[in-house]
């Protein structure tokens, strides 16, 4: 059962002479990771968030409001009810879904919202360059970081039977192979293994037939291209020390997008060079790009970059895509978009 979000004479120890205390709401998956580690770390960071507090204006922060998600509430009615209630600040304490979920409800709210990252990926987490595998300090952050805009990914998806839907994401969406890595992806190899679990979906996947696609940007004549995924980025780092979209970043107002296309398994071990070696090391400095443009490995087909604010998908046939790791059926066309600066994170300071 979620526990009902207090009212604001519930939570705040407002008096005629002074403000009110700042209201926090913790929207928390029960299915990640351990409940009662989790409580103790946010309410340790709340103790030391108290503690450092030294503005005589400052009233400090409530005690927190626990709000459980479930299957018929994944965190999206949850937060905009905590933000109704006056929340100052929402946690995400969960997996992608349950961090996208938090984000789509407080999208456009500017309020900030903290992460708490308990998930097998931790997408977003690795992307504001958190310490994902320290929830202790992830808690301290969400109340003593700094804030930081940055845009969401919006999907626009359009079934088969021509329905359509709108759906937010964080990191990226995709049509063709990593949807098929997602969905073959072992839930019990995951939980025994963590990330690692993918590349196995990933093999599992390398069958999958080419898509027959076309896209159009804004203004744009439409292209079309056989690829084994595309790829709509907001942001570009994944685990296993992948950076597939090196020059993606979350507050530029654009898309970064991917077109997939290598022939054999050759083709996939050059991507895989690419994302791990190239992008990740080799980029970041002078020499490392000399050498990319003397052995022509930027010029390679099979991995295409291009960016855009928004970006038009057409399959031929339905496929499945996902966002942010999640399975969301298949589809026969997409829009994809960002939303510039719609959502207020915290993040470590500088």
């Amino acid at each position: 059962m979620s526990e009902p979000v207090a009212s604001a004479s519930d939570v705040t120890s407002d008096s005629p002479d002074g403000p009110r205390a700042r209201r926090v709401a913790v929207v928390y998956n029960p299915t990640k990771g351990d409940q009662q580690s989790l409580r103790q770390a946010v309410n340790t960071a709340l103790s030391q968030a108290r503690d450092s507090i030294s503005d005589a204006d400052d009233s400090g922060w409530a005690d927190p409001v626990w709000l459980e998600t479930t299957v018929d509430d994944a965190g999206i009615g949850l937060t905009r009810r905590a933000l109704d209630d006056g929340a100052d600040l929402v946690i995400a304490a969960g997996g992608d879904g349950t961090v996208r979920s938090v984000a789509a409800g407080m999208r456009g709210s500017g309020v900030p919202m903290g992460v708490v990252p308990l998930g097998t990926g931790n997408l977003l987490a690795r992307n504001l360059a958190l310490p994902y595998s320290d929830t202790q300090q992830c808690a301290l952050i969400a109340f003593t970081g700094v804030d930081k805009s940055m845009d969401v990914g919006v999907a626009e998806l359009t079934r088969e039977s021509g329905a359509s839907s709108d759906h937010v994401f964080l990191v990226m969406a995709g049509i063709g192979i990593d949807a098929a890595m997602f969905a073959n992806t072992r839930p019990q190899l995951k939980k025994k293994v963590g990330w690692l679990a993918y590349i196995e979906g990933g093999l599992r996947s390398l069958g999958t037939k080419k898509l027959h696609i076309h896209y159009r940007f804004p203004g744009q004549p439409a292209h079309s291209a056989h690829v084994s995924t595309i790829l709509a980025g907001n942001c570009g780092v994944l685990p296993g020390n992948m950076e597939l979209l090196p020059d993606a970043r979350i507050d530029d107002g654009e898309l970064d997008i991917a077109l997939l296309q290598p022939r054999t398994i050759f083709g996939w071990l050059a991507i895989w060079r690419k994302v791990t070696w190239e992008n990740r090391v080799l980029r970041r400095s002078a020499f490392g790009r000399k050498i990319i443009r003397f052995t022509g490995s930027d010029k390679a087909s099979m991995l295409t970059y291009l960016r855009g604010p928004s970006l038009h998908v057409a399959v031929e046939g339905a496929e499945p895509i996902e966002l942010d790791g999640d399975g969301f059926g298949d589809v026969v066309g997409a829009h994809f978009w960002a939303d510039a600066g719609a959502l207020v994170v915290r993040v470590p300071a500088e």
